[in-house]
């Protein structure tokens, strides 16, 4: 009776996790929409008309695409898209707690973030008319439209590649370069529009250097590596229900903020700076709506799983907005917590660095509680090499990782180096939303940094800030 109960109140706890999270995202949701609708009253008529006309796309973006990943589950399981949720007590274990193979529990669909796309994807191509079709043929933006559907065309790639993932299971050395060739069709419209391919000099530094530098090909060079970080980051910074979506949805939100300010605090008379960051939003607004669809069934307990397509979809929209904006340097401050966490997976994700990399790295479970706590790698600190015993050294030295004394065969259990890890590590295990709800508050707070970077120290480093 008492595990009875003790079930029945973890499952109320669940209940009341997710209808707090309901709460939350439709209080967001409003905000988002107010200021959306306040920024546009400075914006000329045919414009305000193309920005309310997203906001309806996006809205029935969002109620399509949680009716069709509510009703497509068993399809998708059918076709074998379907994972097994590891730290949950419906998955067999034996009397150690230790995971039963093959994998025995319940079946969950996977690869939903093929639906997220699809519907974004078709969302944008409804409202091309809605953006472009106020224009007459001696004045109408060519170029503006070339930059959108290259835009949609680089995410549609991206999606294609990341099912493809899903479906053939990739190999890194094919992962890794796939978006770089999603990224060309938005690289050539770029070059092709005549957009800038430089920075500003801080005015400590243009005695020396000048007020401009030309980066030239190396911006574009630039461009490219964000895309193909921002894919993958978000692919390796997962293994709790709701991270993929939820740290999507901070970013994709904090960008959406920035496009807010900068056509509120933005005078009237740079109109092609202003009409940058309304496509931007263009690309945005839908993309949030899917995603906040697909995170609420997302959400701990995950009723669906998102798959690599919504890592590669994510990660590539990120990019395309940040290009059409023209906001690439403040894109990569956004991701702050996802260059952490690559940055501190490297010496497993690099074998000449010596630090096993098991096949999942996500947090383990402790069955007793259903908490979630550290999963840990096996190291033989005296077989490393001289890079290896480096690294163990500064983890060991510097408390970077939990390292547990060596047992008889003189082998050495660390913590898997993932930022998730990290925070279980010095915070301690926990249920897995109130983990993936501290990530997330991380998330938050480098946006925070980064605002204050933008807006408050770029007035100390630069005359002029936009």
């Amino acid at each position: 009776l008492g595990s009875c109960g003790a079930d029945a109140g973890a499952g109320e706890d669940m209940e009341s996790s997710r209808r707090v999270l309901d709460r939350v995202l439709g209080a967001l949701t409003a905000l988002g929409v107010s200021a959306v609708a306040a920024v546009s009253l400075d914006l000329p008529r045919h414009l305000q008309l193309s920005l309310a006309a997203n906001l309806g796309l996006a809205a029935l973006g969002f109620v399509v695409t949680t009716a069709t990943i509510e009703s497509t589950g068993a399809m998708f399981i059918a076709a074998r898209l379907r994972g097994i949720d590891l730290n949950k007590r419906t998955t067999k274990r034996d009397a150690n707690g230790a995971l039963v193979r093959p994998v025995q529990g319940v079946e969950i669909p996977e690869s939903m973030g093929t639906i997220a796309a699809t519907v974004f994807i078709l969302v944008m191509s409804v409202f091309i008319p809605f953006a472009f079709a106020v224009y007459e043929r001696h004045s109408f933006p060519h170029a503006d439209l070339a930059e959108y559907l290259a835009a949609v065309l680089t995410i549609t790639f991206a999606a294609f590649m990341g099912f493809a993932d899903d479906v053939l299971d990739l190999r890194w050395r094919h992962k890794i370069p796939l978006p770089f060739l999603a990224t060309l069709p938005l690289l050539l419209v770029y070059y092709a529009n005549g957009n800038e391919t430089g920075v500003m000099v801080p005015t400590q530094l243009r005695g020396l250097l000048g007020d401009y530098v030309e980066l030239g090909l190396f911006f574009y060079l630039f461009l490219l590596i964000l895309a193909v970080f921002s894919t993958h980051a978000i692919n390796i910074y997962a293994g709790v229900n709701g991270l993929e979506v939820g740290q999507s949805v901070v970013i994709g939100t904090s960008a959406l903020i920035l496009n807010v300010v900068q056509l509120h605090r933005t005078p009237t008379q740079h109109t092609e700076y202003r009409e940058q960051h309304l496509q931007s939003l263009f690309l945005l607004i839908p993309f949030l709506a899917v995603s906040l669809a697909l995170l609420r069934l997302n959400w701990f307990p995950s009723r669906v799983f998102v798959g690599d397509t919504y890592c590669y979809f994510a990660g590539m929209t990120f990019a395309a907005v940040c290009m059409v904006g023209h906001y690439s340097k403040t894109m990569v401050l956004f991701m702050l917590p996802q260059f952490i966490n690559f940055v501190y997976s490297c010496p497993q994700l690099f074998k000449f660095m010596g630090i096993p990399n098991p096949r999942h790295r996500m947090p383990a479970y402790d069955v007793d509680r259903g908490w979630v706590k550290n999963s840990y790698t096996e190291v033989r600190p005296a077989e490393l090499k001289a890079v290896g015993k480096v690294v163990f050294w500064l983890l060991r030295t510097f408390r970077l990782a939990h390292v547990l004394p060596p047992d008889a065969d003189g082998v050495v259990k660390v913590s898997n180096l993932t930022l998730i890890n990290f925070v279980l590590f010095v915070m301690g295990p926990c249920r897995e939303d109130v983990l993936c709800l501290r990530l997330l508050l991380l998330q938050v707070f480098c946006s925070c940094i980064c605002f204050a970077v933008r807006f408050g120290l770029a007035s100390y480093l630069f005359e002029t800030v936009l």
